[in-house]
Order: structure tokens, then sequence, then C-alpha cells
């Protein structure tokens, strides 16, 4: 299958949907670059997959405009519109070979049979089950059937892909495995593709690029790194990954750098926009350095929990700040229940927070 020279950016401008008097988006505007990967990250309820059947033409929105490259679809059907979805569910056709469900597309739209078979076995190879096309859906793992289901979408050469949580039925290591094959899918076929998932870990994992959503509208969008170095608020900050929200004070602003004082130790932070005053900050739990030695730029702390995890620990610990959550990747130097540490902050994993 050759690189997919028709794949296109996708543009919201002001776009509200509501259901009677429930707005499932409310007033959104973003574009999504063409070749690129971007998430649409949530919790449940948060209107991500409602933006992704309005980008689909599965829902019709109720202001605004959506437009698939230079073209406004935004009262284009579903049937019209260049986009292939890949569901939660696989939506495999059990009576089907692997074959037959992944050339189905291509016979609707009215393909030859030999070319459409053509094609679908180039799918087949793409995601690694050639020799697979004469079983039936119910004889593959999950893993397997997730990727026919990817198959079927890419033969139609989209201009847009869209998942809709498409490992969320699948078990943690292999949501890794599967996760890797559709990024690496995606960069090397060169497609749009727009991605839903209320899994963190897995958005930081495939994204171009990342929206983050809360209560119908957009709270950040950015780039994986820019998202966590740097959340605009709250919510983001605790979403994205696990962070201790501190009161700290900002002592004097130069520009864009503050001098913030965080419990007793004396930080420089970029200032983003605040004034001197208090504030607020996000520290990530790696950005928690623990020692046996008193320091003169930490704090002291009592441990209150230790828990091993195989590749790290994490500690709960008391500190003038109150109780901060830690990661700690030194697993041959564990720290007992009980003992007496301080607490440093290291150079990266401290933002200010712009609420």
């Amino acid at each position: 299958m050759r690189s997919n020279t028709k794949a296109t950016a996708v543009t919201f401008d002001g776009v509200t949907k509501a259901f009677g008097s429930v707005v499932a988006v409310d007033n959104i505007s973003f574009t999504i670059e063409a070749v690129t990967l971007v998430t649409l990250l949530g919790p449940s309820g948060c209107g991500k997959t409602t933006t992704l059947r309005l980008i689909a033409g599965l829902e019709m929105v109720t202001g605004g405009r959506v437009l698939i490259g230079e073209t406004d679809v935004t009262r284009t059907p579903a049937t019209e519109r260049d986009v292939s979805m890949v569901f939660q569910s696989y939506a495999l056709f059990p009576h089907m070979t692997v074959l037959e469900n992944v050339a189905y597309g291509l016979h609707v739209s009215g393909l030859a049979k030999a070319e459409a078979q053509a094609r679908a076995e180039d799918g087949l190879d793409l995601v690694g089950l050639k020799g697979y096309g004469a079983r039936l859906p119910s004889e593959l793992s999950g893993g397997q059937q997730q990727r026919v289901a990817v198959a079927r979408a890419l033969v139609l050469e989209p201009q847009v892909l869209l998942f809709d949580e498409p490992l969320s039925n699948l078990d943690a290591k292999l949501r890794r495995r599967v996760r890797e094959e559709i990024r690496e899918l995606q960069q090397n076929l060169g497609t749009t593709s727009v991605y839903v998932t209320h899994d963190q870990e897995e958005a930081l994992a495939v994204s171009d690029r990342i929206i983050v959503m809360k209560n119908a509208a957009i709270a950040q969008q950015g780039t994986p790194r820019e998202l966590y170095e740097e959340p605009a608020n709250t919510f983001v900050a605790t979403f994205i990954g696990d962070a201790n929200l501190v009161n700290v004070e900002i002592i004097e602003v130069h520009g864009e750098w503050a001098s913030v004082r965080i419990g007793s130790i004396d930080k420089t932070l970029p200032s983003r926009g605040l004034k001197a005053g208090v504030a607020k900050a996000a520290i990530r739990p790696e950005a928690l350095l623990l020692s046996p030695q008193p320091s003169v730029d930490g704090m002291a702390s009592g441990v209150l929990k230790a828990t091993y995890l195989g590749s790290h620990m994490e500690y709960t610990v008391d500190s003038p700040l109150g109780e901060l959550f830690v990661i700690d990747s030194r697993m041959a130097q564990a720290i007992p229940v009980g003992a007496t540490v301080s607490v440093r902050l290291a150079d990266q994993g401290v933002t200010l927070i712009r609420e």
C-alpha cells in the first residue's frame, strides 16, 4: 500500500453540538494538520467522542463549521466524507472471513473484485496478518481483530483516519504493542489521524499533538511535552500524569522569569504571565528528589508510605508543603517508612499554574 497522498487537514471553526438542552461540544476551534496524529483526550462525558463523530459526519453540528482540507463538510453526510473509522468494538462481520472483512468497503465503493482482494491482501500484509485472510474473526485474538479493523479502514485510503478508543478492549501489554503498531503505520503511510482515548499514557505515546477536553470545551492543546511540562491549569496538570499541586509565593517577576519560594526552597521558574503574590505550582512526582542526608536546599520530611513497584519506588512524604507523592527509580536505595529525608526539587518538572 502506498503513502496516502490524499491526507489533509481537519478544521473546527466555532463548532457546537447540542442534544436538546445538553451541550456536548461547546464552541470549540482547532486545526489538525495534514499527516499528523492528534489525540482527543479527556474523561468520560467531556465531548471527545462526539467531536470525533462530528468529523465523521455521524453527528451534525448545531453551530459552526467543519472543514476537511479546504472543503466545508458541515452539512455533508457521512457517506460522502472521505474518512474511515476504527471502532472500539472492531465491528467485524462474524460470518465473513478476515479477507472479506477487509475488502468489504472496497466492494461497496464499486471496486472490481480482483482489485479489491489484492488491496485487501496488501492491507493485511501491512498490519502483519499476511496469510490470515481465510480465517474467521472468531479465530483471531483481540489484538489481531483490532489489526483487521485497522486494515479495513486503511485500504480505503481515506483523507482522514479516525480511531475511537481502539485499544480499550485489550490487556495492558497488548495495548502497548498495538499502539506502537498504529503509530508506526500512521507515520509510514502519512495519514491524517484523529485518535480518541481517556488513557493519558496512550495519548502521550502516539500523538503529535493532544487536545485535552473538559466539560465540552478545550482545556488545552499542544504537543505531549508542552502539556506535560507546561500545563495551563490544575485540571491539565493532574489529568496528564500525576502532579503535586502546592501553594507557593512569587517573590518577584523579571519579564519571563519569576523568583518563587516553594516551602523553604527558592527557585527561578518561567513566570507564565503571573505577578508577584500567592500562586500555585505543579510538581511532578519524579521532580522530587529524596535524600537521607540533610540538605541546605531541601525540606525536612517524613516518609509515610513506601511502595515497591518493580521498576520504581513510590513514596508519600509529609513535608512543609503537605503530603507529596514521589516516584524514585533508585531501587537499591529504598527508604523505609518512618525515615526522615530531605526533599529537593529537580531542575525540570516544577511549573507555575496559570489559572
